[in-house]
């Protein structure tokens, strides 16, 4: 991408709609591999919240009291000067003009581009529909009093108000979701002082990720720390009050939980209100191809909002492999497309370690192993087929995570180590590492990592996605 000579130098050639983590990424990265960390062009972020970026992650260890919102902060303003960055903060874009090329922000500036990457990220589901009365709000910023989602450094600074106040003197939240999001909320707000009542539609938390083992050892836990879990838990409708205010939820089996204040964290929806106003291709996201363009040649997509040969993205790592893709693309820089990978995620849910990577449920004719110290509160399940592992759930003692999931990737014959695998995963698998392969036809030799995941082409070992399960 050159800058215009039409429009002269100081004209952004580079518009980025959004500036969440993956945004500020995409900036880092041009500049880290531009030479001598200079831009070719001048680069415009459009951001919606009046904040210099900051890392989401840790909001979770924010609203618990563990850290610092200015230790959230990604960069600093003189950053963006240093870089020739402008940014636009507090002034979300309301308009993409493809036959002009140009941004419109909420303040009326109309804003030319050469290249736009929409980075717009998602916005968090509602696990039931608004009263038919109450203004039917797609922004969980609109969503009515009582309500909220659990996204951004508003939400944490209302939900430490809440703590402050007892969550208007009733002293009691309610959270919607039993995924990792809505686990850090109901924790943030116990820390906070409140009595937090969790629902969770499945009959287990992280119902994605975790096998009935481990699900339970996490309610336990939790449990004995002062949350109230309700699995199996299905809504039928919000109780509010005269005024509109949400102030709980009633289940399908009669009962009615009442809350100051009640967090929905039951899913994310890729945020294209944009993107499809202007007529990209959307299905569930902005839909592009390897090289993350979408229908239009002059506009790609990011992150949440896109999505890549049917899939969507809630999970750093895919997001972070398309930011060194699109930032070699737009510095026409040769890269290879991106693909979509098995992931495997490692996760602390409230200072409790967990890891889990490829299938969940098992084949009826897998081979299932189990280990479970239960002083240690250690528990591992792998699955095998074929002596291949095609899944793993770790709770506790993660630290032979990573070597089981390059196993899983390269569907490794494991038959050699059978009898230590479970007991001591890591060991064995290094172990393996240092056998010597035989010659490429000798049967007892160990195949490469490549050719054995060429002979299993099909092999499925994406895992599940980490949005919150209602």
């Amino acid at each position: 991408m050159h800058p215009s000579s039409s429009t002269g130098d100081t004209t952004p050639s580079l518009i980025i709609i959004g500036h969440g983590m993956a945004a500020q990424k995409l900036l880092e990265q041009l500049v880290a591999l531009s030479p001598d960390r200079q831009l070719p062009w001048a680069v415009t972020v459009i951001g919606e919240e009046p904040h210099l970026p900051y890392n989401r992650i840790q909001l979770s260890p924010l609203l618990a009291g563990e850290t610092q919102a200015d230790d959230l902060i990604s960069q600093q303003a003189d950053w963006f000067s240093l870089h020739g960055i402008t940014r636009i903060s507090g002034d979300p874009a309301c308009q993409i003009d493809r036959a002009a090329r140009c941004v419109e922000t909420a303040s009326g500036r109309r804003i030319p581009y050469q290249r736009l990457v929409i980075a717009t990220g998602s916005r968090p589901a509602l696990p039931l529909p608004l009263p038919a009365h109450l203004p039917q709000a797609l922004d969980a910023n609109d969503w009515p009093p009582g309500l909220m989602g659990f996204r951004d450094l508003r939400d944490v600074e209302q939900m430490q108000a809440a703590c402050r106040t007892g969550a208007g003197h009733d002293g009691n939240a309610l959270v919607i979701g039993g995924g990792l999001l809505g686990l850090e909320a109901a924790e943030g707000l116990r820390k906070g002082g409140l009595e937090v009542t969790l629902l969770q539609r499945s009959e287990r938390l992280m119902n994605r990720q975790l096998d009935d083992v481990a699900a339970g050892l996490l309610e336990q836990e939790l449990s004995e720390r002062g949350l109230e879990i309700i699995t199996d838990a299905h809504l039928e409708q919000w109780l509010e009050t005269p005024a509109g205010r949400i102030t709980g939820v009633r289940l399908k089996d009669g009962r009615e939980l009442h809350a100051g204040l009640t967090i929905a964290s039951t899913g994310i929806r890729p945020e294209i209100t944009l993107a499809r106003a202007a007529g990209l291709a959307c299905q569930r996201a902005v839909q592009v191809d390897g090289h993350l363009l979408s229908s239009d040649p002059h506009i790609h997509a990011l992150g949440e909002c896109c999505e890549v040969e049917g899939e969507t993205f809630g999970l750093i790592e895919p997001i972070w492999a398309q930011i060194e893709v699109l930032a070699r693309h737009l510095l026409e820089q040769a890269t290879p497309p991106y693909r979509n990978a098995p992931l495997a995620t490692r996760l602390k849910v409230s200072g409790i370690d967990l890891y889990s990577c490829g299938e969940l449920m098992p084949h009826p004719t897998d081979e299932v192993l189990v280990y479970q110290d239960h002083a240690l509160g250690d528990y591992r399940r792998l699955l095998l087929r074929d002596e291949r592992l095609v899944g793993v759930v770790l709770y506790g003692d993660v630290s032979a995570g990573n070597a089981l999931f390059e196993a899983l990737k390269a569907g490794t014959p494991l038959t050699a180590i059978r009898n230590d695998l479970l007991l001591m995963p890591a060991q064995a698998l290094a172990q393996l590492d240092e056998t010597p392969s035989g010659p490429p036809n000798d049967p007892g030799g160990r195949a490469t990592h490549q050719n054995t995941a060429s002979q299993h082409p099909d092999r499925d070992t994406t895992p599940d996605t980490f949005e919150e399960a209602a």
